[in-house]
């Protein structure tokens, strides 16, 4: 395991296309409704959060249109346009909702082409900082297949000026590289966290590229963290278990960029302090303890 001993409390950054932002950036996605479908039920407080989120020094916000859909967008437009000039916003594409909040591919060059104008008209951007696409060959996790034909439909859409930088989401190993030889590869957000830990190959893999990884759900997602383990670490160093699940992501690599997302102001403080826990190498290796027997 790659390890980072080192305090964070200097803001430790890392390189985000030609952006340098925070490691511990913010995710959009819980703004939306339940389920990420639909309006959220405290408007005031999502933008709230936002605002509070920027204003702590977040530079990187993670984003889609197909959250809501169209609500987060609408909601980060509100709180926080016009734009500072150090902030950093990523979206995806490549996915569409039903109408029963369903989850669907939208990977033809017509969609993703109205994919990336809809981020930019709900965004009230000109130009889209970075754009994963993210693979929807199977929605619960990565599945081989080719991603030549959308990664080309997105590298004519940069040529245009429209985006900025493209990354990968819900990807493998063989995407990764396939998409390398279409176009740079500046960001691959996949699931990775205390319990589930598949990606650890391909997370090394790009630290050695030089390219940064951004685990999503990094907390578990839909299903929060459980372990007497992670607990038990929490209690000994008087934090939240939450608060060491990232502490303990930010230490695996310093290519890993966290956005843990949150509908609260009071959990939105709770996540941003744990950029100064640090974690010692026996917190570490008993925290991996729990990758072991996830697996097992």
């Amino acid at each position: 395991m790659v390890l980072q001993q080192k305090a964070l409390q200097d803001g430790a950054t890392f390189t985000l296309g030609d952006r340098t932002v925070k490691r511990l950036g913010y995710g959009a996605m819980q703004l939306a409704g339940p389920g990420v479908f639909g309006p959220p039920k405290d408007r005031a407080e999502a933008i709230a959060v936002l605002r509070e989120a920027v204003e702590s020094g977040v530079d990187h916000i993670d984003t889609s249109d197909f959250y809501g859909p169209h609500v987060t967008n609408e909601i980060i437009r509100e709180a926080l346009h016009p734009y500072g000039d150090g902030l950093v916003i990523v979206t995806k594409v490549g996915a569409v909702r039903g109408p029963d909040a369903s989850w669907n591919p939208a990977f033809s060059a017509e969609e993703l082409t109205r994919a990336v104008h809809d981020n930019l008209t709900h965004l009230g951007l000109d130009v889209l900082d970075v754009v994963n696409l993210r693979a929807m060959f199977d929605v619960h996790g990565p599945a081989e297949g080719s991603l030549e034909a959308p990664l080309t439909a997105l590298a004519e859409l940069q040529r245009q000026g429209l985006i900025r930088h493209i990354g990968l989401s819900n990807v493998t190993a063989r995407q990764v590289e396939e998409g390398r030889k279409i176009t740079e590869i500046v960001c691959v957000q996949n699931q990775y966290n205390l319990a589930h830990r598949e990606d650890d190959a391909l997370l090394d893999a790009l630290a050695e590229k030089g390219t940064a990884y951004v685990p999503f759900f990094p907390l578990g997602g839909f299903s929060p963290l459980q372990s007497s383990l992670l607990s038990r670490v929490a209690a000994r160093l008087g934090a939240t278990p939450m608060q060491v699940a990232l502490a303990w992501l930010l230490q695996r690599a310093p290519h890993i960029l966290l956005i843990p997302g949150t509908s609260s102001r009071a959990h939105l403080r709770e996540n941003l302090a744990a950029a100064d826990l640090v974690l010692s190498a026996e917190d570490v290796a008993e925290l991996d303890g729990i990758g072991a027997t996830s697996e097992g």
